[in-house]
């Protein structure tokens, strides 16, 4: 080993640079978890979407019977 005292400005240099090694590594963690909720959410928003579509067809089908039933009826004046 050497007699010479380290140079402090160095061990401070490597000090921060492992912390910023650490921050990087968290930065970019978060990110992957952040694209994995905007996936999520997507998917939530696209199957709501297709819920309400579906929903409204199964309305109108509805709608369509029971208009014909009210024509067989007679309950439905001609337009």
């Amino acid at each position: 080993m050497s007699d010479q005292p380290e140079n402090l400005m160095l061990v401070y240099l490597r000090r921060l640079d492992a912390k910023m090694d650490q921050i990087v590594d968290t930065l970019s963690d978060h990110g992957r978890r952040l694209t994995a909720l905007e996936v999520a959410v997507s998917n939530l928003a696209a199957t709501e979407a297709s819920h309400y579509a579906n929903t409204m067809l199964r309305i109108d089908g509805l709608s369509d019977r029971i208009t014909r039933v009210e024509r067989r009826l007679d309950l439905r004046e001609e337009a």
